[in-house]
């Protein structure tokens, strides 16, 4: 250990490390800060399963509300389009996410470096209201209309930070001997990439693209702003079931929403782990 490290070390040298419940108060403010933030979901969730049709009187427990969700041709278009929103933009959208990492990544120092690792990730810290408003004006400028088009180009481009971020940092933590070796052994360079880089890569593209999916999958503001008739995905669609009146139905929906962003949320966590493992040993 060199001597700044000693230095740097020193001062926790021989501390106790205290526990979270030490703090007087702690606890209790933890047990308040997750009831209040996920009890709310465990109500809808609760009386999505409620056989009375008035949302917050229970009466008894029952599934026909899932079974008229699914029977709805206007929540079927909806999932339907939400489905092609976000395949397509998840496609697209973790390519450039992929040819940009490596080209930030893998080549080397060139001006201008900084700067477009700011604009890539830019989006990720500007309100989305004001990204689908410049959409909007940007695509009434050039007079596109062209439906679910318009909204798959907007998801594509405020999903692209989202799916760069794990492609990036899998490519940082990523040992370049494997590839070093490659060249040695006269590989080509698309044959390092094809056989070396993309297999090593590979984790952290799936992470990016399963967080990208599930951001266009939620999308609200954008695809409100953006889309059109025909266009409408199932966040809107809840949107406008709301504003005609709260059932259980809406429920019921929105719980399979929920648990549909939890499992990609928990695979995308699971994905990212392991990438994190491998990059360790």
């Amino acid at each position: 250990m060199s001597d700044q490290e000693h230095a740097l070390s020193a001062p926790n040298k021989g501390k106790k490390v205290l526990p979270v419940g030490h703090y007087r108060g702690l606890g209790a403010w933890t047990v308040f800060f997750f009831v209040f933030l996920y009890l709310p979901i465990v109500v809808l969730v609760f009386y999505s399963f409620n056989a009375n049709r008035t949302v917050m009187s229970w009466g008894g427990f029952g599934i026909e509300w899932y079974l008229k969700a699914f029977e709805n041709d206007g929540i079927q278009k909806a999932v339907w389009n939400t489905l092609i929103v976000a395949t397509v933009s998840t496609i697209f959208s973790t390519a450039i996410a992929t040819i940009g990492a490596l080209v930030l990544a893998r080549g080397g120092n060139f001006r201008g470096k900084t700067i477009s690792l700011g604009l890539i990730t830019l989006p990720l810290m500007v309100p989305e209201i004001v990204t689908a408003v410049a959409v909007l004006i940007f695509f009434s400028a050039i007079g596109m209309n062209w439906g679910l088009g318009n909204v798959i180009i907007a998801h594509i481009t405020f999903c692209i930070p989202f799916a760069f971020m794990p492609i990036r940092a899998r490519l940082e933590g990523m040992d370049t001997s494997y590839e070093q070796a490659a060249r040695d052994l006269y590989a080509s360079e698309w044959e390092t990439f094809r056989f070396v880089t993309a297999p090593l890569l590979m984790p952290g593209i799936v992470a990016g693209a399963m967080l990208a999916f599930v951001i266009s999958m939620d999308d609200f503001i954008i695809t409100l702003m953006v889309g059109g008739a025909g266009s409408t995905t199932l966040p809107v669609y809840i949107y406008s079931m709301i504003r005609r009146g709260l059932t259980p139905e809406i429920n019921a929906v929105c719980t399979v929403l929920l648990f549909v962003s939890v499992a990609i949320v928990t695979a995308y966590w699971v994905v990212s782990k392991k990438s994190q493992t491998d990059t360790v040993h």
